[in-house]
């Protein structure tokens, strides 16, 4: 029953920014744990940033140029991303985790260019 659509995906040019967001289908506070995750063509998935009720946690290659953040009004979960670079292309993926099992989005594409 839980559902998880990302969006805000696309091309932009090194240096620029882009704002990825996921929404549940329903109220993300029964999530304990929410992230991204990407993964780039021939790499394993890895996690850029997670998101608990009391902190937030970023990959070392992100750190400092991307930020996560929740919206409880509107069920969403946002990605911004500053200071784009070409290493930052990959599918980025919205993961929710609740007791039970971890939920995944179908994934939205990133393009950074030189």
């Amino acid at each position: 029953q839980v559902q998880l659509v990302e969006s805000g995906g696309g091309l932009v040019q090194a240096g620029g920014s882009l704002t990825l967001s996921c929404a549940a289908s329903g109220t993300i506070s029964r999530f304990y744990a929410m992230g991204w995750y990407r993964q780039a063509p021939g790499k394993q998935r890895e996690s850029v940033a997670a998101i608990t009720s009391g902190s937030t946690n970023y990959a070392d290659s992100v750190k400092g140029r991307f930020t996560i953040s929740r919206d409880y009004a509107k069920n969403t979960m946002s990605l911004q991303m500053n200071s784009l670079k070409p290493e930052d292309t990959a599918v980025y993926y919205c993961n929710a985790k609740d007791y039970r099992r971890d939920y995944w989005g179908q994934g939205t594409q990133v393009t950074v260019s030189s």
